[in-house]
């Protein structure tokens, strides 16, 4: 089926220890569509995006990515974290590699290629994020967000279905903000499918599909970004978005 959603989440639950951190979170992902979730801190965005290639476990309620529903299989794990590509807050590059280390590792490893095709790859990449000068560097000569532009590099070299992105520029200095939103912004517009857990709302109105707002564990509501911007529904979305975008 053509219109079969790529990411399917129904009333996913999940605790730690007494703290219910997701509350029966429920959503359908089309292919291609580009999707921001927002929310105060501890709302359980980032739990949530987590769970979708099992950096978290949930306890209850079904997901299912790109057809194969997230178990305790282990097979079925593997093959869902090879279609979806992660980019966190802090860069996680390999320190004592290279730029271009860092990129062709998991593509040789993962997905068997040879080390020309693997490089020739990870220079594509570095030309798509800007930095093909950098690939030579280790991560400790690199600004943070030549460094960010690097993991993205470095998931996208796995060729993934799906792009996870939690906070990925918060960790950031301001002027390295743009650098990286405009990488994010035009995979978004190459048809990529992605969820982003950000606070860049410019970055959501430009882009996203649709915005989805969570707190306390649930979402709360979600619509396009002229729904959410110019007629939020609920109450804590507008208080949310009043204390957001004063700044």
């Amino acid at each position: 089926m053509a219109d079969e959603p790529i990411i399917k989440v129904q009333e996913v639950h999940k605790w730690y220890g007494n703290f219910h951190a997701l509350k029966g979170v429920s959503m359908d992902v089309q292919k291609g569509e580009v999707i921001v979730i927002f929310g105060p801190s501890g709302s359980g965005k980032s739990t949530f995006i987590r769970t979708l290639n099992r950096l978290e476990e949930h306890q209850r309620g079904k997901i299912v990515v790109d057809g194969i529903e997230m178990s305790h299989d282990v097979r079925n794990i593997e093959q869902i974290r090879s279609e979806t590509g992660m980019v966190f807050q802090q860069f996680n590059l390999f320190p004592h590699l290279t730029v271009m280390q860092n990129i062709v590792l998991a593509p040789i490893q993962v997905r068997k290629w040879t080390k020309q095709k693997a490089e020739e790859i990870a220079m594509q990449l570095l030309e798509r994020v800007g930095i093909p000068e950098q690939a030579n560097k280790f991560p400790g000569q690199l600004s943070g967000g030549q460094q960010q532009r690097v993991a993205i590099a470095r998931s996208l070299a796995m060729q993934p279905k799906i792009m996870l992105f939690d906070e990925p520029t918060s960790a950031l200095d301001p002027e390295m903000i743009k650098e990286v939103l405009d990488v994010m912004t035009e995979l978004a517009k190459s048809g990529m499918t992605i969820l982003a857990v950000t606070h860049e709302m410019g970055f959501a109105r430009a882009v996203a599909d649709r915005m989805i707002f969570f707190d306390k564990g649930e979402i709360v509501e979600q619509g396009t970004p002229e729904q959410i911007f110019n007629s939020p529904k609920e109450d804590r979305t507008k208080l949310f978005l009043s204390q957001i975008l004063r700044h």
